[in-house]
């Protein structure tokens, strides 16, 4: 099956994909490490701002997810986080004593309580997004239309495993 298959896709001139068949370990440690790479990188540019508001990784998170899910439940944002409950709870504490959230309960269930930024909050998210969008931007600028698409579509299929 594998020899027809590979015939079809020489057949067809898509020596790329020919190229892609036989992904060795090497090839896979090295998109882990460019992975890492951009991780690192990506979170590193906006370190100076985190380190002015005594903020660490775990609180740009919070504050990256409350911006982009605006009244996020606790539990949500655990889920989204695939952290403990103790963990959240002590980014949670720092971030309301730094005055950086707000909290509001539920009009149907005042169990469930909605985080939202806080003007504070709204700008220390905009001082970093606009770091990190700078890094982002220029690669994205210096790429083709099919590379951003394709590119944004194996970031999925990483996520979603």
């Amino acid at each position: 099956m594998k020899i027809i298959f590979v015939s079809l896709i020489c057949q067809y001139n898509l020596p790329i994909m020919k190229d892609l068949l036989y992904l060795k370990d090497e090839q896979l440690k090295d998109l882990i490490e460019k992975l890492f790479i951009v991780y690192r990188d990506t979170f590193t540019d906006p370190k100076k701002i985190l380190n002015k508001y005594s903020l660490g990784t775990a609180h740009h998170k919070v504050i990256h997810l409350v911006s982009t899910y605006e009244g996020i439940s606790i539990s949500e944002l655990l889920k989204k986080l695939k952290i403990t409950k103790q963990s959240l709870n002590r980014v949670l504490k720092d971030l309301t004593k730094l005055e950086i959230i707000k909290f509001e309960k539920d009009e149907q269930d005042t169990r469930i309580k909605h985080i939202y930024l806080n003007e504070k909050g709204k700008k220390i998210f905009l001082e970093i997004f606009e770091t990190q969008k700078k890094r982002i931007y220029n690669a994205l600028l210096n790429s083709s239309s099919d590379e951003v698409v394709n590119f944004d579509k194996v970031l999925k299929k990483i996520i979603n495993g």
